[in-house]
């Protein structure tokens, strides 16, 4: 039908030109005769007003008889509810409460490291030894001293419970019996102070002062014990999440220096809100099972604030906006056996977003057909052809 209507349009166009070549013209308009150019002028505005006229019914009649007009290709698919996730992205650093740099309680000379850097520990080892300055020799001369007061209370205590002797002899064999005994204890503890110790298992991290060097309490660190099995994430998060990012929820951590991302989970979540920036703290298990990672690495976060079992998503570039501001998509209604039907605009009301794709809350519902390809090309009742 198409290709008659055209060679009839073609036909119309050379009989129209009455077989007048453009020389005829030139040669017309080279002669300079004023009067009949302006004859063939009128001649041919009528013959292009007739042309117009038939032109005009060809068209009806295209428009009458094209099976094909006005109708739009697109494509539409049926609407099904799935799980849905919705995740806030924040950012962190990697952080271990057994993270200790270690300083002597006891000034002296470093005598001996007795680990190497990189080397487990465990909970009490002994890492360094500090010259104890004689306090061993004392210590040795004194529960000497202990033991000969011990005895001569002992032998004090037996006389005054046979009523021999005077009370002040017992009281004063007794006080100093005690002394000496608080003395011993008192040399014991800073004797052991001479020994620095692991305060958890771990690993040696740095070895700061090297042996033969003097050291003084809190102020010569000596070396660094890190624990990398309890690492955790410290984040801020906006206070308008607080109902919402909770204890348990599922987290995921990316560490974009090491190329890996770990699942885990919210061990804490504060309920204190910070006044200065109004965010409160949610603390992250971070499993570290490789002890690739290590404190202090940033970490990328995405916690799962929201989570719907049965949501409605579509993608958000199908999406239109009205000038009151509405949200509106198009449906495709019944199709016939040619898979055509007509599109039908739908107010919708939008949640939260994953990527490309947005969850409908309110106009949309399973089993909808909605318009994919071509939405923002159509119009309301528009006749519309799905593409299989």
């Amino acid at each position: 039908m198409s290709r008659i209507i055209l060679y009839t349009i073609s036909a119309a166009l050379l009989l129209s030109c009455g077989g007048s070549a453009e020389l005829s013209i030139d040669e017309l308009i080279s002669q300079g005769d004023l009067i009949a150019i302006k004859e063939e002028r009128a001649k041919l505005k009528e013959e292009e007003h007739d042309l117009s006229l038939r032109l005009k019914q060809l068209d009806e009649a295209v428009n009458a008889l094209d099976e094909n007009k006005n109708i739009a290709l697109i494509s539409s698919e049926v609407l099904e509810s799935k799980p849905f996730e919705h995740f806030l992205e924040l950012q962190g650093n990697v952080m271990t409460d057994d993270n200790v740099v270690i300083f002597p309680e006891l000034p002296g000379i470093l005598v001996d490291i007795l680990v190497k850097q990189g080397q487990n520990v465990q909970k009490g080892q002994v890492l360094a030894r500090i010259d104890d300055g004689g306090i061993a020799q004392q210590l040795s001369h004194a529960e000497i001293q202990t033991q000969l007061a011990k005895t001569n209370f002992e032998r004090q205590e037996r006389l005054w419970n046979q009523k021999i002797g005077s009370e002040m002899q017992y009281l004063q064999a007794k006080t100093s019996y005690e002394a000496q005994e608080q003395m011993v204890d008192q040399m014991k503890v800073q004797l052991a102070k001479a020994a620095i110790k692991a305060p958890f298992s771990g690993v040696v991290d740095e070895i700061i002062t090297e042996e033969g060097n003097m050291v003084n309490p809190g102020q010569t660190p000596i070396l660094r014990v890190v624990n990398l099995n309890d690492m955790y994430l410290d984040v801020e998060v906006p206070e308008s999440y607080l109902t919402s990012v909770s204890k348990g929820k599922k987290a995921f951590v990316e560490f974009p220096i090491l190329g890996e991302t770990v699942e885990s989970s919210i061990r804490h979540a504060a309920s204190f809100v910070d006044p200065a920036n109004r965010t409160f703290k949610v603390q992250i298990a971070v499993p570290n099972n490789e002890k690739r990672i290590k404190p202090n690495l940033t970490a990328r976060i995405r916690l799962n604030d929201y989570t719907s079992a049965e949501a409605i998503l579509i993608p958000q570039n199908v999406i239109s906006e009205n000038a009151e501001g509405d949200q509106f998509v198009y449906l495709l209604n019944t199709l016939d056996e040619k898979q055509e039907g007509e599109a039908v605009k739908r107010i919708i009301k939008t949640g939260r977003s994953s990527g490309n794709l947005i969850e409908v809350l309110e106009g949309l519902k399973p089993g909808d057909r909605i318009i994919i390809e071509g939405a923002k090309s159509v119009r309301e009742g528009q006749m519309v052809r799905n593409q299989m």
